[in-house]
Parts: C-alpha cells; sequence; structure tokens
C-alpha cells in the first residue's frame, strides 16, 4: 500500500468502517453526558461536596441555561422541531430507504439528540416549576445526567450493531 491509499483509507466516506466515526461517536456522547443543562458535571458534584461559591456557581449557572433551554424551546420550538423532523426524515429516507452510508451514519448520531432535547427540555420545566436547591437540585442534575448516559448507552449500541451489520454485508458482498 502507498502513500495515498493509506490517506484514502483513513478519509474513507464509507463511515461504519471509518475510525474517525467511531471517534466522533465517542466523543459526542462523552461530551453530552458531561454538560448537564450546559453545566459540567464536575461542577456539581464539587458543588455537592464543598458547598459554598461551588454551590452559588451551580445554582447561577442552571438558572441561567434553564431560562435559555425554556426561551428557545417558547419561541422557536415548533419550528427546531418542524426543521428537525425534515431533516431526520430526510436522513432516515436517503440513509435507509435508498442506502447511502453516510446519511445512515448522521442519523444514527443526531437521531437520539433529539430525545435528549427533549429530557433538557422537560429536566428544565421541573427545574422551573419546583425551584429545587441543594442536594435537591443535584438529585435532578444527575438523574438528568443517567437518562443522556442511558439514551447513548443504547444508542451506541444500535449504532455498533448497525455498523457491524453494514461491514460484514460489504464484506460478504464484495463492497
Amino acid at each position: 500500500m502507498n502513500w495515498y491509499e493509506n490517506v484514502y483509507e483513513l478519509i474513507d466516506m464509507r463511515s461504519f468502517s471509518n475510525l474517525w466515526y467511531w471517534i466522533a461517536l465517542a466523543v459526542t456522547w462523552s461530551t453530552a453526558s458531561h454538560w448537564v443543562l450546559g453545566v459540567p458535571y464536575d461542577m456539581v458534584q464539587r458543588a455537592r461536596v464543598h458547598g459554598g461559591q461551588a454551590a452559588a456557581d451551580v445554582a447561577a449557572l442552571v438558572a441561567i441555561n434553564t431560562r435559555r433551554i425554556l426561551f428557545i424551546a417558547r419561541e422557536a420550538g415548533i419550528w427546531i422541531v418542524a426543521l428537525g423532523g425534515f431533516g431526520g426524515s430526510l436522513l432516515l429516507t436517503l440513509g435507509f430507504g435508498y442506502g447511502s452510508e453516510f446519511c445512515q451514519a448522521v442519523f444514527l448520531l443526531g437521531a437520539p439528540f433529539a430525545l435528549v432535547s427533549l429530557i433538557s427540555v422537560r429536566t428544565a420545566h421541573l427545574i422551573e416549576r419546583r425551584a429545587p436547591v441543594d442536594e435537591a437540585l443535584y438529585r435532578m442534575l444527575r438523574m438528568h445526567r443517567l437518562s443522556v448516559q442511558f439514551v447513548g448507552i443504547v444508542s451506541i449500541f444500535v449504532t455498533a450493531m448497525w455498523g457491524m451489520w453494514q461491514n460484514m454485508q460489504i464484506g460478504v458482498l464484495g463492497g
């Protein structure tokens, strides 16, 4: 194999056989589970253990991000759902209806974030309605994080199974 073939293999558009796709999938879900309603989870843990200024910082960040999420949901929610539904339907049709592996990969990477967005809006509504403080707030953030992690685990599992299926078909059918 020469240098050109090595580079071509590195940036191959067959997504499920490309290492970069799997790195992007891992980084995306790792980041999604680390940032809980826009607050880094290590700050939540520090606030729970130490309190004081760390707790005030987390409460402020949660309040700011809750208002931001709810503002976006109330002002542009219908448009976001409509455009997201269109984009998701387009990727679903091109990917699974017409067999575009790239569209399948993008759909499997992005579609679960529609559920994560719904979970975030729901949590923001609960925080606005209940106005939890200290341990109650940290418990809500922890439950939100666990929900996102569960969606991520299922998403990674489904994507891995579909990717292996696609790679086995390419191996058996010869491309």
